[in-house]
């Protein structure tokens, strides 16, 4: 089959759209630390999301905050719009939410990454603006995609730790299909609370800070901050639902590692 002039012309275009994304450059990287790497798993007996951090399997953060949050809002939003529309609703969301993830990672690392699909389309414009905007302030970075563990108590996966206006901060990603109110996002303050905790624990870090980056599909972009005393108040009601969680398992011997950490936190404030 012969190429037409044409055909030569979009060929040479997709080689040097390519070699454009292979030479994005990525985010200052520190190697301050060395971190553990875990494995996500579904625990068969449970059905819940668990990490195997080392041998030891430990229940996730949204597992936690799933099983001990107040489910009426749902219930309610569900027979308002239909269960089949809310699924096809959480399904879209999710994925736009994935392709969003997977264009900021490549860019904090300097990977080269496009998505052709429609909703991948759709979610590109959504993380530029999070570039654009939730990025700019960043200095460094440690790690992207990191699994982060409490011994003996949870884990979870945040989206990027990095020195933020010269501020150690865990900053999570997120995908809004509307703006939010700051009291609508209380699970997001207490999730990147509980990978805050975990990294001071397990690294010796100070985080100080914890930021949310938020963009809807039109490009309406939000920012969320905790900081030092307000990061502190969110580590003790994280606390208090990890209790509540341990509770509902019936599982004393983790109730009085909650215990024990919750003292521990005590003394370092």
């Amino acid at each position: 089959m012969t190429m037409t002039d044409k055909d030569v012309k979009d060929f040479h275009k997709m080689v040097n759209k390519l070699e454009k994304q292979a030479k994005v450059k990525g985010l200052k990287k520190s190697n301050k630390y060395n971190y553990i790497q875990g494995k996500q798993i579904t625990d068969h007996e449970s059905g819940t999301r668990v990490y195997d951090i080392v041998g030891s399997r430990l229940p996730s953060v949204t597992t936690i905050l799933g099983a001990t949050k107040d489910q009426q809002f749902l219930k309610n939003w569900k027979a308002k719009v239909g269960e089949q529309e809310a699924e096809r609703i959480k399904n879209l969301s999710s994925s736009r939410g994935t392709s969003m993830h997977k264009f900021l990672e490549s860019h904090i690392q300097g990977i080269g990454y496009d998505d052709l699909t429609r909703i991948g389309q759709a979610a590109k414009p959504m993380a530029q603006k999070i570039i654009e905007v939730g990025l700019t302030p960043v200095e460094e970075y440690y790690g992207c995609e990191v699994t982060l563990h409490y011994p003996g108590l949870y884990a979870g996966s945040t989206d990027f730790v990095c020195l933020h206006n010269g501020l150690e901060t865990i900053v999570d990603f997120k995908q809004s299909n509307r703006p939010k109110k700051e009291e609508w996002i209380e699970d997001y303050y207490l999730q990147i609370s509980a990978y805050a905790m975990a990294h001071d624990h397990v690294y010796g870090s100070k985080i100080r800070q914890g930021v949310i980056m938020m963009c809807t599909p039109d490009l309406y972009y939000q920012e969320f901050k905790i900081q030092d005393a307000d990061l502190r108040a969110w580590k003790h009601k994280f606390l208090k639902r990890l209790d509540m969680y341990h509770e509902l398992k019936h599982s004393e011997k983790e109730r009085a590692n909650v215990q024990i950490a919750a003292e521990d936190f005590q003394k370092k404030a």
